[in-house]
């Protein structure tokens, strides 16, 4: 029975989001009823509210979400009304090359770029017709219905908020250190730029057991919080030079850094931090039609490597309950990364903190 939701919905209009009634389907065959328990604020959907990424519209935001399973369609196997489940903004199809070789995150077969689920359509509207979930799990919204695919079982003892973090910053950064970039104990690195995913690095380093780690940012409460997580040094990028700190730090360069902001000016700078042989790690996203210029032939003759991360090269369904049972286990210091719990309504007050760079992560909790 179609039910109704408070969603954070993008017009296109280059306005504010705008909270209001939208109408939520029942789930259809292979899909899956949520109803979240909180939603993570990041920086992907602030890219579509300025207009540096283009989504079909009206558009219900976010894609960082966690939940309760409230019901399923016919042949759902994977989850049961009652599980707690993290959401997955890529849905693997689990039949195309990627997802065979363990590539979830390069799926070809997935529409969720589309905001589309896989028989084409949506499962929200509102008066005027179809309402698009962004990435197809649409996590700024009281309910959604997602592939089952995008639903992930974890732990109940996972508290909502941190769960949803998992589903988006956490399985990124940490992923860019463990999958992306393999950094084994004892090696150096740099990151640059310490928001809620920039944080994530600090930690997927830490338990990866690098040293030193290196963060780098213009706002001294951003480095404090990379310091908490395990960062070693700390460089402010606004009154120090850069690449010359990381240089002494690490005795040559470090043995991997990271991009974690998606401007062209410090992708640029990227390959100066690291050591010959160095890897490069690009995790942060930058507007559409980006590009950046690089000294090729010092890479070259340095043997240096840039990577590009999309998703922490995540396989959903493996990592997100192995980073819950991290957190689980004290491993993961999840909670301490969220600044600010905010209601729905609150949601335009923390994009606009988040263009500030005042906050660390902000994360919508659902009553």
């Amino acid at each position: 029975m179609p039910r109704t939701a408070m969603a954070a919905v993008h017009d296109g209009d280059g306005s504010e989001l705008k909270v209001r009634e939208v109408t939520v389907d029942d789930p259809g065959p292979g899909e899956v009823l949520v109803r979240l328990g909180a939603s993570g604020v990041c920086g992907s959907d602030r890219h579509v509210i300025d207009g540096e990424w283009t989504l079909p519209t009206p558009t219900v935001l976010g894609h960082e979400g966690a939940g309760v399973v409230e019901a399923v369609g016919a042949g759902v196997t994977d989850v049961a009304p009652g599980d707690n489940v993290i959401l997955s903004w890529c849905y693997p199809c689990r039949r195309c090359r990627a997802c065979a070789a363990g590539k979830a995150w390069a799926c070809t077969g997935t529409r969720s770029g589309e905001c589309l689920l896989p028989d084409g359509g949506t499962r929200l509207s509102d008066e005027n017709g179809m309402v698009y979930p962004y990435l197809a799990v649409g996590t700024m919204s009281e309910y959604t219905v997602v592939p089952e695919s995008a639903a992930v079982r974890v732990p109940a003892e996972v508290p909502f908020d941190v769960a949803s973090l998992i589903g988006c910053s956490i399985a990124t950064g940490v992923g860019a250190v463990v999958n992306n970039a393999r950094v084994p104990a004892g090696a150096s690195a740099a990151v640059v730029g310490c928001g809620g995913v920039g944080l994530a690095v600090v930690m997927g380093l830490t338990l990866a057991g690098a040293y030193p780690i290196i963060a780098v940012d213009t706002a001294e409460e951003k480095l404090a919080a990379a310091r908490s997580f395990g960062a070693t040094h700390t460089v402010r990028a606004d009154k120090e030079p850069v690449a010359t700190v990381v240089g002494e730090i690490t005795g040559g360069g470090a043995d991997h850094a990271f991009e974690v902001i998606g401007r062209v000016e410090t992708i640029e700078t990227l390959p100066s931090l690291l050591a010959p042989g160095g890897v490069g790690v690009l995790v942060g996203l930058p507007p559409e039609g980006a590009r950046a210029g690089i000294d090729v032939l010092e890479l070259a003759e340095a043997g240096k490597t840039l990577v590009g991360s999309n998703y922490g090269g995540a396989v959903p369904s493996l990592d997100f309950p192995r980073l819950a049972d991290l957190y689980l286990a004290g491993r993961l210091p999840l909670d301490s990364l969220i600044s600010h719990r905010i209601r729905l309504d609150e949601v335009n007050d923390a994009f606009d903190a988040m263009r500030a760079g005042t906050r660390t992560r902000s994360v919508i909790v659902f009553e």
